[in-house]
């Protein structure tokens, strides 16, 4: 029988992705491209690839992302942190992440390197009478 993939969501700003793991070779596939053709920057890719490279396991699982919502930036931190929780249930799954293991644990790895919070910053709503959420008109003394 095929192991189950781990299952996972991330959110960031109003991005939303969910992530299937699987044991496999490495291969990160966004929407059905891959995440080279999805993200042109260097720096999303980075960011996507970070929990994966931190917990040292950037070769040892196919990753299947669904994303929507947002921009480039938001989306690429959604898949972070949907990554980040896959690999801790992978890791609670084979038993290999106790909370007394000490130093080498994944999810103090991951805690330490901010991949588990989710970042709660959303843009604030532009407020009537003013030209943006908190700039105003200018003032004039004539």
């Amino acid at each position: 029988m095929a192991e189950k993939p781990y299952q996972s969501t991330g959110r960031r700003k109003t991005s939303t992705a969910r992530v299937f793991l699987k044991r496999g070779s490495g291969s990160i596939t966004v929407n059905d491209n891959t995440l080279e053709q999805y993200f042109g920057r260097k720096t999303a890719q980075m960011m996507v690839r970070q929990p994966l490279e931190i917990t040292q396991m950037a070769s040892d699982f196919d990753i299947m992302v669904t994303v929507r919502g947002g921009g480039i930036t938001g989306q690429a931190g959604a898949i972070r942190h949907a990554i980040a929780r896959a690999l801790l249930k992978y890791a609670k799954a084979i038993g290999k992440d106790e909370e007394d293991s000490g130093e080498g644990s994944i999810r103090k790895i991951l805690r330490k390197a901010g991949c588990l919070t989710r970042d709660a910053r959303e843009v604030e709503r532009k407020k009537v009478g003013r030209h943006k959420a908190r700039k105003g008109t200018q003032y004039s003394k004539r």
